[in-house]
This record gives C-alpha cells, structure tokens and sequence, in this order.
C-alpha cells in the first residue's frame, strides 16, 4: 500500500481524542448527539486509505471500520489489498474476515454490522473510522437507506430463465421499468435484482438507492475523500497488481480455488480472482492476467472516484500532501 507520510511525534492520541471529543473547536463532535464523530476515509483503490485509516487512529484513539465488501473474506488476502496484522499496528480493526467464501455478502447485512460496530466503539468513548472504496456499503452504513424486499422462488425463477435463455430479455424489461437502473447495471446479479425488486413491488429498483442524508443513528459525521491525480493513479493501480503476483497471489487463489472459489456468490465477483482462476486453469498466460488485472481495477477506480465526487459532503483532501494526517484532522475539527 502506499505509504502515509506522518510526521515525528504527529500521534498524540490522548491529547487530539479529547480535542474532538470535548472542545468547541470541534463542531461535528459537540452537537447535540453529544458522541464522536463518525470519520469515513472514501476514494479509489490505491489511493492509500488503509494507511491514513491507522495513523489517524493513532492521532484520534480510533478504531477501523472495513467497508470494503471483498476484504470480508476470509482467505482473500494479497489479491484485495487486505491490510496485514504488521500494518495495523495495534489499532482495532473491525468486519475484516468476517465470512468464508460461500457466504453471500449483502448491503442489509453489512448496515446492520456496522452500525452496530460504531454504537460499540462510541461507547468506549473511542472514535469510529469506516474505510472502504465500496460506495454502496458507504452509503448503507451512514445514510437512511430503504431496502427492498426479496423473494427466493421468483429470484430462482428469473436466474433460471437467464441460465436458458440468457440475459438480454431482462435487460430489455430494466430498460422499459428502470432505464436509470438498465443504464448502470451491468453484472448480470445486479439486472436480476433490480427485475425481482419491480415485480415484487412495482417501484423502480433505482427508486431504493439512498438519499444523501445522514442517518441519526450514525450523525454526527465526517467524509473525507483521498484525491489523487489521474495518471499517478494508474501508475499505482499497476505497481500494486505486479506487487501482488510477486507476494504469492497465483499461489493464494490455487488454494482459494481448493475450498470453492469459482462457485462463491460474491467472492468470485471480486477483481482480479476471476483473472488468477482463468491463467490457473491455462486458458490466459501470466501477462494476459495482470493486463487484464490493471485494466479492471484502473476501470473500478473511476467509478470509484464518480461514485464517490457526486456526494457533495466529501471533503477532499491531497493524496501528495505532505502531511495528510494533519489534513485529516483539520477537515475534522472544522466541521
């Protein structure tokens, strides 16, 4: 991961926890929840998150929130930039590991985990830090987010008829019920989600996404946002994946591959593991694999980076900086 440049004796957590928690210098901690703001680190992969989440820890008596829906797999380690135990150091780390391979992850679920984990952390007077790229599992964790109901039969009856007669008819019934919903849904998981949730309820699936509005059980709350320029993202984007192969993760997908890899709901999904599977089994050679790797993430990182610029409360803060924590913390203590 990208190293955070952290000053010398930049960590005085004692003394930074009670400025946000008990001063009126910080306006988002003295409100009128009387608790600790909820600061969540957003931005596209390889931007450095991971490492700002620790030394802001460090500087605030923090504990880390994993939004990053791949990471919740136990096993997938090199291949989802996972943070070890070496670069934790010390700091709680939360929802890392939290299921095996066959587990379906779901949105409703992970709201439910985190908000709980940040109740937890705010009663021992710590403060929560959620960090991801995921923005979905972002937006479910802070904001008032209405789920839509589900039903297994039809669901099986709709991947049923996808399996006989392929995706397009689906596509074509989104593009008449949803289109915003047929304009962005491309996994084929996704397309038959959104036709369940028409037919169960006659409301566009795209009419659920979330407001932009905090929900009180999470309030007070602060977004910043790591910006980086384009190019230097690309360049970390590719230093990464050929850090990856070099780490072992040819080796960690074999074994994932032992205990059900390919036949994972979710996991499978992730970036990069359909690429090791497919060199694996020798249909791509090993350059055909990180080149498609790189394409897939650097593709993954602009929607990131859209996803994450059209939510006018982020607060970006300089990937270059020569110190971001301080950065950080100033946006904190502003709001």
């Amino acid at each position: 991961m990208p190293g955070i440049v952290v000053k010398p004796n930049r960590a005085v957590p004692a003394r930074r926890y009670q400025q946000l928690v008990s001063t009126s210098g910080c306006r988002a901690c003295v409100s009128t929840h009387n608790r600790p703001p909820v600061v969540a680190l957003v931005g596209a992969t390889a931007t450095g998150k991971s490492d700002l989440a620790v030394a802001l820890a460090q500087a605030v008596d923090g504990e880390i929130i994993n939004a990053d829906a791949m990471q919740f797999y136990q096993g997938m380690d090199i291949g989802t930039a996972k943070i070890t135990e070496a670069e934790q150091q010390g700091i709680v780390h939360h929802l890392l590991d939290i299921y095996p391979l066959h587990v379906e992850a779901t949105v409703a679920g992970f709201q439910t985990q985190a908000r709980n984990t940040i109740t937890d952390i705010r009663t021992r007077d710590r403060i929560p830090i959620l960090v991801g790229g995921s923005g979905l599992y972002v937006r479910a964790a802070l904001d008032t987010l209405e789920f839509p109901p589900t039903n297994t039969a039809l669901r099986q009856q709709l991947i049923g008829e996808v399996e006989l007669s392929g995706i397009d008819h689906l596509v074509k019934e989104l593009q008449t019920v949803d289109p915003d919903a047929a304009h962005r849904l491309s996994d084929e998981r996704r397309i038959i989600r959104a036709v369940e949730v028409h037919r169960l309820t006659g409301r566009p699936f795209s009419s659920f996404m979330p407001q932009r509005e905090y929900h009180p059980d999470t309030q007070p709350v602060v977004q910043i946002g790591l910006s980086i320029p384009r190019t230097l993202l690309h360049e970390r984007v590719e230093q990464r994946v050929y850090k990856m192969f070099d780490a072992g993760w040819v080796e960690e997908v074999s074994r994932l591959q032992d205990v059900g890899l390919a036949q994972a709901p979710t996991a499978s999904k992730a970036i990069g593991y359909r690429q090791m599977l497919d060199y694996l089994a020798g249909s791509i050679t090993r350059n055909e694999a990180i080149e498609s790797t790189i394409v897939a993430t650097r593709r993954f990182a602009r929607r990131q980076e859209t996803w994450f610029k059209a939510d006018h409360r982020v607060h970006w803060i300089d990937t270059q900086s020569d110190d971001l924590v301080a950065d950080a913390l100033t946006v904190i203590e502003s709001r």
